[in-house]
Parts: C-alpha cells; sequence; structure tokens
C-alpha cells in the first residue's frame, strides 16, 4: 500500500471499543497473511506474543498467518538471546531473526569504529539505519499492517502515540495495541499469565535494546532513559518509528485496560 487505504475511516471506527484480544483478533482477520509483528523480546512484546499464540489458535488459523521477527542487529544482551531461544518451547509461533547487511556492517565498523555511535548522534543513527532501519524495510517489504509494542507513557518522544496510525514511511497500518496501557498494567498480565520475560528487567531495564547503548535506569527516570542515555531525550528513537501526521491517528478518549 502506498496511499491511505480507502476502509481507513470504517477501520477507526471498528476499534474504538475494542479490548487488547479483539484487537488483535481484528488484525489478523483484516490483514493476514500480510500482517507483522516485530518484537524485541521485552515485556511488552512478551505480552503481545502470548495473546498472538492465544488468538491465532482460538481462531483456528495457522502460525503463518502473520508474520513474528526480531530485529537481531549483532550485538544484543546475551539475555535476550536465552529468551529468544526460551519462546520456542513456550509458543506455538514462531520468531524469525532479521539480520543487517554483512558488508554495510562491516563498512560502517572500518569507518566509524565498532563502538563509533558513542562520538555523535549522526555515527548513532547510521549504526542504527545498517542494523535496524534497512533490515526492518526487508522485513515490512509486501506487509499491509504492522503490530508493535510500543506504549505512550514509554517516553516523550511517544506521548501521543495512538493505537491506529498510517505509516506513510513503510506504507502500512501500524497497530499499537498497548498504547494506552501502564507499565504496571503490563506487569500484572504478565503475573496473571506467568508470561516468560528477559531478567534484565529485573535489573532496572524496562526497556532493552542493543547491549552498547542500554543501561538500567534510575529511580523517577522515564523508561527509555537508559537507552542512548549520552543523548537529549527528543533523538531517542533508532528511526524505526517516524512521526505521523495526526489526521493519520485514531487514539480512543478512554483506556480500556487489560483483557
Amino acid at each position: 500500500m502506498d496511499t491511505l487505504p480507502r476502509d481507513w475511516p470504517e477501520w477507526l471506527e471498528t476499534v474504538k471499543t475494542f479490548s487488547l484480544s479483539d484487537f488483535l483478533a481484528w488484525a489478523l482477520r483484516t490483514f493476514s497473511p500480510d500482517l507483522a509483528f516485530s518484537t524485541s523480546l521485552g515485556r511488552e512484546d512478551q505480552l503481545l506474543l502470548w495473546h498472538l499464540d492465544q488468538t491465532v489458535a482460538t481462531l483456528g488459523l495457522s502460525p503463518k498467518s502473520l508474520d513474528i521477527f526480531t530485529l537481531d542487529t549483532g550485538r544484543l544482551h546475551p539475555a535476550t538471546y536465552e529468551l529468544w531461544e526460551a519462546n520456542r518451547s513456550t509458543f506455538r509461533l514462531p520468531v524469525r531473526g532479521v539480520y543487517p547487511e554483512a558488508s554495510a556492517v562491516e563498512t560502517y565498523v572500518n569507518t566509524q569504529g565498532i563502538n563509533g555511535f558513542y562520538r555523535s548522534l549522526e555515527s548513532r543513527k547510521a549504526c542504527c539505519q545498517v542494523r535496524k532501519v534497512e533490515p526492518l524495510k526487508r522485513a515490512l517489504k509486501g506487509k499491509r499492517a504492522w503490530i508493535t509494542g510500543r506504549r505512550a507513557d514509554q517516553a516523550a518522544t511517544r506521548q501521543k502515540l495512538p493505537l491506529l496510525e498510517w505509516d506513510s514511511a513503510f506504507g502500512l497500518i501500524k497497530i499499537n495495541p498497548l498504547a494506552e496501557w501502564t507499565q504496571q498494567q503490563i506487569e500484572a498480565e504478565i503475573a496473571v499469565h506467568k508470561i516468560p520475560v528477559s531478567v534484565l528487567h529485573a535489573q532496572g531495564y524496562p526497556s532493552i535494546g542493543c547491549a552498547p547503548c542500554t543501561r538500567p535506569i534510575a529511580d523517577g527516570e522515564e523508561e527509555r532513559a537508559g537507552r542512548w542515555w549520552w543523548e537529549n531525550p527528543e533523538h531517542k528513537e533508532c528511526g524505526l518509528h517516524l512521526a505521523v501526521e495526526p489526521k493519520f491517528r485514531f487514539q480512543r478518549e478512554k483506556a480500556h485496560g487489560p483483557s
């Protein structure tokens, strides 16, 4: 899709009262098999994976009804790989790895240095471009919709995050089922369903990215303060999620919470 779908107004009206389970079932019915879910294997994404696993089974769909992937940058925490492997025996839905082009990584490292991203914002964005943005573009090619685990209260850059938006950069619908959820709601739902999560969360990492670019946060800091902590808050996105025009957003007035 290169332009706003003609069903957009109907979709905005349809999702207004959806619970999380309803939302995911609607996404599967509407966009499968051209539906993607990108997971960083963080708390939110593990919760979504659990719900998707349940919903696919309830609807009697094939695991191939959607494409679930993670961007393996080559610089992830060991704990992230351990959880990824553990998911294989926990969920019916597989999580495939998407990798950067080896030649692009080689060029970046040989020109910028192995940890060149610490030197400047431009160098850090160049690393994210090679290791995350370009692989994501390949992973989303041909997709109609993309599910993410972002939440509005995670950071200043996400305060106006809608439930549903048109992403003109990738030419698809972006679905943010947890946009209105709080960290406390996420943790409570995970505890109820005994969903496995990264050991890093208990070590002070609410948001987990590449190991060199993530640190634990201090009390009172926003959740994504540990991501690229040497940069200003307004810069703490990697290019995967760009600003969307207000007319292409939908956010209901009241959060519905866990379901």
